[in-house]
C-alpha cells in the first residue's frame, strides 16, 4: 500500500478479532512510528506500553467500562506527560494525537485494525488511571487511550465522510472566491 491508499482505508474498527498473535516485531514497529512522529518543541511528552500477555490484556479489560477490543489479541496504551513546552503552553494532547494517527495509519498498513478509544479511557470515572496502575505507571503519566491491535475477523463498513466540498476550500471560507 503507498501512503493515500493506507489513510483512504483506515477506518475505526470495533468489531471481533481473530486470535493470531501480533508479533512483537509488528508491535515495534507500530509503536516505532508513534514515536516518529512531530512533538511541541520536541518535547516528546508521548509514551507507548504494548501489551501482548494475555493475563495483563485481561486485567485491562476487566476495569475498562464499556467493554471495548476484548477480542484483540495485543494492544497499545498511550501515555502523555503534561510538559510546558513553549512559554506557558502544552502540547501533550497534540503530540500523543500525533502519534496516534501514525500509529493508526501503520496498524493498517501491516495488515492489522484498530480503533482510538480515548473518550471513556480518559472520563471522570478513572478508568485510565486504574489501567495505569496494572502497568505500573508512575503518577506522572496519564494513560490517554488504548488501541486493540489484531487481524479483523469480520467486515465491517467505513464511515461515510461528508463531500469534499462541504469541508474545504479554496483562498476563502466556503468557497466565496
Amino acid at each position: 500500500m503507498n501512503t493515500l491508499e493506507t489513510i483512504f482505508s483506515r477506518h475505526s474498527y470495533r468489531g471481533r478479532y481473530e486470535s493470531t498473535p501480533v508479533p512483537r516485531e509488528d508491535l515495534k514497529k507500530i509503536m516505532e512510528a508513534g514515536l516518529a512522529a512531530p512533538s511541541g518543541c520536541n518535547r516528546q511528552t508521548c509514551s507507548l506500553i504494548a501489551v501482548d500477555d494475555g493475563e495483563v490484556l485481561k486485567r485491562l479489560h476487566e476495569v475498562i467500562d464499556p467493554p471495548v477490543g476484548e477480542t484483540a489479541p495485543a494492544a497499545i496504551c498511550v501515555l502523555t506527560q503534561r510538559i510546558n513546552a513553549y512559554r506557558d503552553k502544552c502540547y501533550a494532547v497534540q503530540d500523543y494525537a500525533a502519534a496516534i494517527e501514525n500509529m493508526l495509519l501503520t496498524i493498517v498498513e501491516l495488515g492489522y485494525q484498530s480503533c482510538w478509544y480515548e473518550g471513556h479511557i480518559t472520563d471522570d470515572d478513572g478508568i485510565g488511571r486504574k489501567m495505569a496502575e496494572i502497568l505500573g505507571v508512575p503518577e506522572d503519566y496519564e494513560l490517554v487511550c488504548f488501541l486493540p491491535v489484531g487481524i479483523p475477523a469480520e467486515e465491517t463498513g467505513k464511515a461515510v465522510k461528508k463531500a469534499f466540498e462541504e469541508r474545504a476550500w479554496f483562498n476563502c471560507f466556503m468557497g466565496r472566491d
